[in-house]
This record gives structure tokens, C-alpha cells and sequence, in this order.
């Protein structure tokens, strides 16, 4: 538990941008969490250290004490819930992409089946792929997705350019800003086709930091201060309206 006066101590893992990602010129931490984070530290009076920590890391970080909250774009999983609870401030799903140069051979995500797809096995996108062509390929008597995990979003990437798959997966609100950067890189497949909450995962035990995340969160929705972060980096159209905990709305709301 947080003493009074001591920083919100953050993990994160850099490398998901708009989320949280280094300033290629100053190596410095950027990104939409990255600012909300200090936002809703300055609300609770305090002030925000980040962690930088690998994925695989961040849970066991977060029950250790290490670290008192995560806020690095964790998706909101119902598998998750028996040790952490989650304050959801992103809602969004994943999105089929490929290179410019194939998006001629998908004009729509069906052409997708029977084809390999990359997606990170530490999301929920394979799941998502899976049950997607099972209700869209397979029971219409087309063949399944073979689906590639890999070992994040960029990795996935990498793979789609080596040509070892044919598309890719990512959430829309960093899929969104990477055809922003690299406009003549990728071409979006399609529209989303699961829905998920983005969450700050605070541990079940720490019901004070959940209090406090939870009504400095509603304080910058209701100020407006939430909504104009979210506009500078592009994610107006994934922030929610409501407060919810675990998928679910607050009854304080």
C-alpha cells in the first residue's frame, strides 16, 4: 500500500504507442497513458514513478508490491480478475491489417481465411481470430486462419514484412495510429471484430489505490481533462463515457 507522500509507482512496457512509447529524439517516455498517468496523480495529490518492466513481469510486479498500479494498455480479461481488479479507461478490439502492396488481395476479411495471421499470444487477439474464423470461414465451408502467435504487436509486424504471414492483428487504437505514421506502410482489413476494455490493473487487496484511481479517473472525465488527452494522441475515438470496474459500470456512476 501506498504511503501518503510517496509516488504512484507504474509499470509499463514502452512499446506500444500511442499508449507509451520512447521519443525516438530524446529517449524520453511519451504516449496517452503517459500522460494520463500524471494527470491522475496530480488529482490523488501525488505524483507518478514509472517501472519499466516487461509484460510477463507486470502482474507478478503488481502482487509483489513493486509496483501499485499497471498502466501500459493491459487488456481487461475476465482471467485475469481472481487477482487484480481493473478501472477500464479504453474501450477498443482487434482489427485485421496487412502491407499496402498485398491490401489489393483482401477486399474484405473473409479473403482472409485459410491464410496465416500474426497476432500477440500475450493478448487476446488469437482467441478472437480463432472464433472469428471458426463463425466466418469454417462454418461457411472455407478454410480456418491459421493463426501465429507472436511475441507482441511488434513482432507481429515484423513477421507481416518478412512475408512469413499474410496479415496481421492489433488493437484499433495503436492500429490507428500506426497507419497515421506510416501511411503508405499498411492497409486496414475490414472493421474491428471483437470488443474489449483497456484497464489500470490495481491487485485486489490494495482497495485504497482502487478508491483512489477510481475518483481521480471520474474527476478527469467529468473536467474534460481526460477527453482532451485523449484527442492530442488521436484516441477520441476510444475513450469511454462511464466509469466501469472490471467490464462492468460503477455503481458510484
Amino acid at each position: 500500500m501506498r504511503a501518503a507522500g510517496e509516488p504512484i509507482v507504474a509499470a509499463v512496457v514502452p512499446n506500444y504507442p500511442p499508449l507509451e512509447f520512447k521519443d525516438p529524439s530524446s529517449g524520453l517516455l511519451i504516449g496517452f497513458d503517459v500522460e494520463l498517468g500524471a494527470a491522475l496523480a496530480a488529482r490523488a495529490g501525488a505524483t507518478i514513478r514509472w517501472q519499466e518492466t516487461s509484460f510477463a513481469q507486470m502482474l507478478s510486479a503488481l502482487a509483489t508490491g513493486r509496483v501499485n498500479i499497471i498502466l501500459s494498455g493491459m487488456s481487461d480479461l475476465p482471467e485475469r480478475h481472481a487477482s487484480v481488479q481493473f478501472v477500464d479507461y479504453l474501450k477498443t478490439g482487434p482489427q485485421f491489417y496487412t502491407l499496402r502492396e498485398r491490401a489489393a488481395a483482401f477486399p474484405g476479411m473473409t479473403a482472409l481465411c485459410g491464410r496465416r495471421v500474426a497476432a500477440s499470444r500475450r493478448t487476446s487477439f488469437p482467441a478472437e481470430i480463432a472464433q472469428w474464423s471458426a463463425d466466418h470461414c469454417v462454418r461457411q465451408g472455407r478454410p480456418p486462419i491459421v493463426v501465429m502467435g507472436t511475441d507482441g504487436s511488434a513482432d507481429a509486424r515484423l513477421q507481416l514484412r518478412q512475408g512469413r504471414v499474410d496479415a496481421a492483428v492489433q488493437g484499433g487504437e495503436t492500429l490507428a495510429y500506426l497507419l497515421s505514421q506510416e501511411p503508405n506502410a499498411y492497409r486496414s482489413i475490414g472493421t474491428q471484430f471483437a470488443f474489449q476494455f483497456d484497464g489500470i490493473a490495481i491487485d485486489r487487496s490494495n482497495a485504497a489505490m482502487l478508491r483512489e484511481i477510481t475518483d481521480a479517473l471520474s474527476a478527469l472525465i467529468a473536467d474534460g481533462t481526460y477527453g482532451r488527452i485523449a484527442a492530442k494522441w488521436g484516441m477520441s475515438d476510444f475513450i469511454v463515457t462511464q466509469l466501469t470496474i472490471n467490464g462492468t459500470r460503477s455503481a458510484a456512476q
